[in-house]
């Protein structure tokens, strides 16, 4: 675990200012410290020896005076100065990860369980707050501090001072030790922090199915026992801390404890003077305290420094080459999308998902994907949208002019605006019902949005119905409607759609048949995963996937006879 990560000057730009600020901080206290010792060590010789009156004292003691309240001014500053950089630099570095994880795409998404990145980029980053306001001005202070001690010491003390130099590097050497054990203890924290916050996400999310199903009580006994491996870990974690500061202090007083022996044998034998002994005495505490107190706020600040070198790392993986390639042209629609020879393999999954899939979805004509569940269909859709990265195999658009190219030659802004896309779970934010079918379009004015609810089988009197974060307060159907109408008010020249009849009445699925109708006779090109026969019924060409893995398939396909309309 690095003390400082150079990846966070980078992508935090409020972090390279304190960092300046802190080490100039850090010099004025180093001299304040020695200053502070010189003036004290006057002050009690001359009372101790010469009898000093208060008015013979008084410079000294406005001087340490006025060291102090420099110190304390110090210490007050950096701190305030602290927080607002960690503000800062919180806030950039959640942005960088939050929009560096929207440009890796879904496939990098889906690797991560959501639960996970938002406790990074929540609770996990927050721990930044004492890794500026106390590790890293401490930090700064442990390098400094010692330096200037011993070499100030050597000019009155080079017993003392070598004292001190062979000592204070135990300090670090136990320091590293112990953080090699405490790194392990945090990583195993964050590892059941991740999982019980993803588990617990996936809970709240299917609490309506686990409860009609009596399962809820079970899952309620899950969380109950990640919650305490949790507590036993965050435990542990605690008892290395408290430990390792114990032992930082022993050895720190030890160290203090065999230079004052030293300097206490000469003042008997008089070989060392009051004066020179009592500065050494004062400094050699303060030459130990910085690196006990970087031991100490080092545990304080873990949490933030584990979860900042998870978020580097995220922000560490390139993105892919956006503006690489050619663009599209307004002039290129209708297109046919052309799969050949198609091959995804699964990064966690030893077979490949699909395995050698050609199709043609002509512009004018639905084409369908029936088969198995998990033979592949919601695969190709992703592929198709470049989601997903193929093993083999490619995937063309040709335009009426030709081919107009395929994810990897077209920049990925452009070869998404000819898509419009309903996956299985619709994206809902928090808004209205319209703003979440305005992610279609965000600039179609409210006729439209209307127009496209009332073909989605919406009655446009919900439009101004609150969605929670999540899709709470709609049901599935409803939500699978608003996906539906948000691909409608997109009006892409390629429709996308992942079973949109599902957790539909018939009734309501007439109606999405009849926008599907419409869309082909719109010129759009439509491709649709079907399992219903209603779908199939309206579908011009049906293509039957098999999954390669017969493990992977968990349910019969609906099959429809539909002679001379492909495969």
């Amino acid at each position: 675990m690095k003390p400082l990560d150079p990846r966070l000057l980078k992508w935090a730009q409020a972090t390279r200012v304190f960092l300046i600020a802190t080490i100039l901080a850090g010099v004025v206290t180093t001299l304040a410290i020695i200053i502070q010792a010189f003036l004290l060590a006057s002050v009690i010789t001359e009372v101790f020896q010469q009898d000093a009156t208060l008015e013979q004292i008084w410079p000294q003691v406005m001087g340490l005076a006025g060291v102090v309240v420099v110190r304390a001014l110090l210490a007050y500053a950096v701190e305030w100065a602290a927080f607002h950089a960690s503000a800062r630099a919180k806030s950039e570095l959640r942005m960088a990860v939050l929009e560096h994880a929207v440009a890796l795409g879904p496939e990098f998404l889906d690797s991560r369980r959501s639960g996970e990145l938002a406790q990074l980029t929540g609770r996990g980053i927050d721990g930044l707050d004492s890794y500026f306001a106390r590790y890293l001005p401490q930090l700064v202070l442990a390098v400094m501090v010692p330096v200037a001690i011993i070499v100030v010491v050597i000019t009155e003390d080079l017993l003392a001072a070598v004292i001190i130099a062979l000592t204070i590097p135990l300090i670090p050497i136990f320091m590293i030790l112990v953080g090699l054990y405490t790194r392990r203890q945090v990583d195993r924290q964050w590892r059941t922090l991740g999982t019980l916050s993803g588990h617990f996400l996936d809970v709240v999310a299917g609490l309506p199915t686990l409860k009609v199903f009596g399962r809820a009580r079970a899952q309620a006994e899950t969380l109950r026992e990640i919650g305490n491996r949790y507590r036993r870990t965050t435990m542990g974690v605690l008892r290395v801390s408290f430990l390792s500061a114990l032992v930082l202090e022993l050895l720190a007083s030890l160290s203090v404890a065999i230079v004052a022996v030293a300097i206490g044998l000469r003042l008997v034998n008089g070989t060392l003077d009051l004066y020179t002994g009592l500065v050494v005495l004062i400094l050699a505490p303060e030459a130990y305290l910085p690196l006990r107190m970087v031991g100490a706020q080092f545990h304080a600040a873990v949490d933030g420094i584990a979860a900042s070198e998870q978020l580097l790392d995220i922000l560490d993986i390139p993105l892919p080459d956006n503006d690489a390639g050619s663009t599209i042209p307004p002039t290129a629609p209708p297109f046919t999308v052309d799969v050949a020879d198609l091959a995804v393999t699964y990064p966690d999954r030893p077979v490949p998902a699909l395995d050698g899939v050609s199709l043609t979805a002509a512009a004018g004509r639905v084409t369908a994907l029936a088969g198995h569940s998990g033979a592949g269909k919601s695969t190709v859709l992703r592929a198709m949208l470049g989601f997903l990265t193929p093993s083999q195999g490619s995937i063309t658009l040709r335009g009426v002019s030709g081919a107009a190219g395929t994810p990897d030659t077209v920049q990925r802004t452009s070869w998404l605006e000819q898509f419009a896309w309903l996956p299985q779970d619709p994206v809902m934010v928090a808004g209205d019902v319209s703003d979440n079918i305005l992610l279609g379009r965000p600039d179609a004015p409210r006729d439209d949005v209307a127009r496209a609810a009332r073909e989605a089988g919406l009655d446009p009197a919900v439009l101004d119905q609150q969605v929670a974060e999540g899709g709470a307060g709609v049901s599935a159907g409803q939500r699978r409607r608003i996906g539906l109408a948000r691909v409608l008010l997109r009006d892409s020249p390629v429709i996308l759609l992942d079973e949109p009849s599902a957790a539909l009445d018939e009734g309501t699925e007439s109606i999405v048949v009849d926008a599907v109708r419409r869309l082909r006779d719109r010129g759009r090109t439509v491709v649709v995963v079907a399992h219903r026969a209603a779908l199939l019924d309206v579908a011009d060409d049906v293509v039957n996937l098999r999954a390669p893995d017969p493990d992977l398939v968990t349910e019969e396909p609906v099959t429809v006879a539909l002679p001379g309309l492909g495969r």
